[in-house]
């Protein structure tokens, strides 16, 4: 269980990223105010939390525009992927462990 506990990405160690990359894991992308929605996330902790994730290069974010009001798009990058998948994968190995 130790190799399994040390194998766990501290970035995703907040509930608010794993929310945030589980709804990018299932989604193309998604908007800002639907992840805060969705996470129910006030807008400062979700920016702060989404600014984590992209200086790790595992989240991609475009800004845009819908008419004349911003519009800023989160998706996951294949390296966020990669790195949730593995921290998954070692929770559900600690979890099986216990069982």
């Amino acid at each position: 269980m130790r190799k399994e506990i040390e194998q766990l990405n501290k970035v995703f160690d907040s509930r608010i990223r794993i929310g945030i990359m589980s709804a990018l894991m299932v989604n193309e992308d998604i908007n800002f105010n639907d992840l805060k929605a969705l996470i129910d996330a006030t807008d400062g902790n979700l920016a702060t939390h989404l600014k984590t994730l992209e200086e790790h290069k595992y989240i991609k974010v475009e800004k845009g525009f819908i008419g004349r009001k911003t519009n800023t798009l989160y998706s996951v990058t294949k390296a966020g992927e990669k790195a949730f998948r593995s921290h998954l994968d070692a929770l559900e190995k600690i979890i099986k462990s216990v069982n």
